[in-house]
């Protein structure tokens, strides 16, 4: 099963905001023995989230988290998005609407706004909880307003205090099957003085030899001043990464390479 994840905004985008769910996703997921297959930037724009939320309910194993957009004002295209790609309507969740309801009662409680559900504001509120016909809702503990699951896709709020919780539930909830059952290893060395171009061969002939195995190479000028060097490295099946990287090692140190810190 692979994991996507969207990250929905045009103040990411445009750099007015610094996108935070990358590296928590990527934490969470490890914690669980999970990895990330691949991650999409994606702005405010209704067509092009149609067209590769339309993508991505088409691909088969994968399990996609997206953030943001999922609000009821003009710049939030999320849920519209998902219903169009699915084509299917939107219509309002009763459990959502059932949430957002006894929030408006709790925040009137505290004495902001009202209660009255048939006020324009909460109205639009209620908004908040159509999403695309199917789906489910995904509990958001701040402020009880909930996210949406379907077909494996599960859209949480852009803010990291409603949408980290939220995802942590939706992997414990759904996932919890897929914990750990890859035994995934990575294993790494700076190596100086040897070219990449030299190291190609030595590569290939590794991932040949060892199923399950992929090779690396990170390079680096030699900032700071610290020397040129690159990083070479194994990652897959534990129970072949160290005899890889082994290879690996003894294969760069014959091709003239200084072997670093591991």
């Amino acid at each position: 099963m692979n994991f996507g994840l969207i990250i929905i905004g045009d103040e990411i985008l445009s750099g007015k905001r610094q996108d935070k769910h990358f590296p928590r996703v990527v934490d969470l997921l490890r914690a669980r023995g999970l990895q990330l297959s691949w991650a999409q930037y994606l702005g405010d724009d209704r067509q092009r989230l149609t067209e590769f939320l339309a993508r991505s309910f088409a691909a088969p194993n994968q399990i996609v988290f997206s953030c943001g957009g999922i609000g009821a004002t003009p710049d939030d295209h999320t849920r519209q998005a998902a219903a169009a790609a699915l084509g299917v309507e939107l219509e309002l969740h009763p459990e959502a609407a059932a949430l957002i309801t006894q929030r408006a009662i709790d925040t009137a409680a505290q004495g902001q706004g009202s209660a009255d559900m048939s006020l324009p504001e909460n109205r639009q509120r209620l908004k908040m909880g159509e999403f695309p016909r199917g789906a489910q809702i995904v509990p958001n503990p701040y402020n009880r307003i909930p996210g949406f699951a379907i077909r494996n896709h599960y859209f949480v709020p852009g803010f990291p205090v409603m949408a980290w919780p939220m995802l942590e539930w939706v992997l414990d909830t759904h996932c919890r099957e897929l914990f750990h059952r890859l035994s995934y290893g990575e294993r790494s060395c700076l190596v100086y003085g040897l070219a990449e171009a030299t190291a190609t061969p030595l590569m290939e002939q590794i991932e040949r030899e060892f199923d399950g195995i992929r090779v690396f190479s990170l390079p680096s000028v030699g900032e700071n001043g610290e020397r040129r060097h690159i990083e070479l490295g194994v990652k897959g099946d534990v129970d072949r990464v160290e005899a890889a990287f082994e290879r690996l090692v003894a294969g760069a140190r014959e091709l003239g390479g200084e072997i670093g810190p591991h």
